[in-house]
C-alpha cells in the first residue's frame, strides 16, 4: 500500500479530491470539511451549524479510517467571518464539545475572503495519527 483513500461508503463522491488520505504509518490526512452532509447538501446556513456538521465529517473520515476523535492531533480553521466565530463563541464550544468532547489537538484559524462553495461560511481540515493496530 502507498496510499489509502478514505471516504465514508454512505457519502456522495468528492468532487475532484480525497476526503481522507491515509499512509501506511497511519498519518491520515483529512481535507478541508464543510458543512454539508454525505448528500453534500448543506445542514444549516449559520455557522455554528456548519461548523458542527464539518467537524462530524472529519470525525467520520477517521472512523472510517478505524480512528476515533482522540487520534486527530490538527485542526486548521478557515472561517469567512471572524465576527461571527466571535460573537457566538459560547455556542461554538458547546457544539464542538458535542462532536470532539473534550479533545483539543493544536489549532490554527485563519479567516479567508471566501470559500470554493459559495455558502460555505468555514472549512477545516485536519491531521490524525492511526495506530497501525487500528488500521487492521
Amino acid at each position: 500500500m502507498t496510499h489509502k483513500t478514505i471516504h465514508p461508503e454512505s457519502w456522495l463522491p468528492a468532487k475532484g479530491y480525497a476526503n481522507g488520505m491515509l499512509t501506511r504509518d497511519g498519518v491520515l490526512h483529512i481535507g478541508g470539511q464543510i458543512g454539508w452532509d454525505g448528500d453534500q447538501r448543506f445542514v444549516a446556513d449559520d455557522f455554528v451549524g456548519q461548523m458542527r456538521q464539518a467537524l462530524a465529517n472529519i470525525v467520520a473520515i477517521v472512523e472510517t479510517a478505524g480512528g476515533q476523535v482522540q487520534d486527530i492531533t490538527r485542526l486548521t480553521w478557515f472561517v469567512t467571518d471572524k465576527r461571527a466565530y466571535i460573537a457566538r463563541q459560547a455556542e461554538v464550544g458547546r457544539a464542538y464539545r458535542d462532536v470532539m468532547g473534550k479533545h483539543f489537538p493544536a489549532m490554527s484559524m485563519v479567516v479567508v475572503a471566501g470559500l470554493i462553495e459559495d455558502a460555505a461560511l468555514v472549512e477545516i481540515e485536519a491531521t490524525a495519527h492511526i495506530t497501525p493496530a487500528e488500521t487492521g
